[in-house]
């Protein structure tokens, strides 16, 4: 029986001193170690330096910077759950073979996703050609009704473990590692989802999931592309946002 809780408790354990080092470490900045490991930061804390709205030119109004975080919210004239056309890519490069990690948090009922090997196509959204990472508030979202949209998930395809997740108002960490199409999240230290790009597995989870029609995943999910993050009409904040090549 010890052993067995041992067991069962080493993942929590393993996950509260990730935490406990991510709050000691200052915000919005790299330790020697990171930096000797190639880390890189796209977000300053002080600006959209290297972002922009996806298929435009500048950032949207409806993002701001707050509390050394990037914070989009509802646009004007929108109501919670309405986006304003405000997704956006950090469009300075774009990336293959990486780890990015996030962290996020989210207001009561918040909705968003992370994206990565972004194409732009024009008159398509964000979402019609690329993965997306799910960010919810689980308890009081109304997305929540499906496990694979829950958060760190792979929407709609993969869903990932909801006890990982902290509630509205705090801050979680995702991790979304890609290397030679192996893809996995990890979600407050923990690793809730695992696939592989552009296999035969991966066409047959895509002709299950809402995106079977959608012409991007049709025609395949690109090789490398930008790292987006959605404006779906909630407030949601995001800070030290870093990666690193593999």
């Amino acid at each position: 029986m010890k052993t067995k809780i041992a067991a069962y408790l080493l993942p929590l354990f393993a996950g509260l001193l990730i935490t406990g080092q991510a709050c000691t470490q200052p915000v919005n900045k790299l330790t020697g170690k990171e930096k000797k490991e190639g880390w890189v930061l796209l977000f300053n804390g002080k600006d959209f330096t290297g972002w922009r709205q996806y298929n435009g030119t500048a950032m949207p109004a409806n993002w701001k910077i707050e509390d050394n975080a990037m914070k989009v919210f509802t646009g004007e004239g929108r109501k919670p759950g309405q986006g304003a056309g405000g997704d956006i890519i950090y469009a300075a490069k774009e990336f293959s073979n990486f780890e990015l990690s996030i962290d996020w948090k989210t207001e009561k009922a918040g909705n968003s996703g992370i994206f990565y090997n972004v194409r732009e196509v024009k008159g398509q959204p964000i979402y019609a050609s690329s993965p997306e990472v799910q960010i919810l508030d689980n308890i009081d979202a109304t997305d929540n009704k499906i496990d694979s949209h829950l958060a760190g998930s792979l929407y709609d395809m993969i869903a990932a473990d909801p006890k990982t997740v902290k509630p509205a108002g705090q801050w979680n960490t995702i991790v979304i590692r890609v290397k030679d199409g192996k893809v996995t999240h990890t979600q407050n230290g923990v690793k809730v989802v695992e696939y592989e790009l552009w296999t035969p597995k991966w066409d047959e989870m895509v002709q299950n999931s809402k995106f079977k029609t959608f012409q991007g995943f049709i025609e395949g999910i690109p090789k490398k592309g930008y790292i987006g993050l959605q404006d779906h009409g909630y407030a949601i904040w995001f800070r030290n946002i870093k990666i690193r090549e593999l």
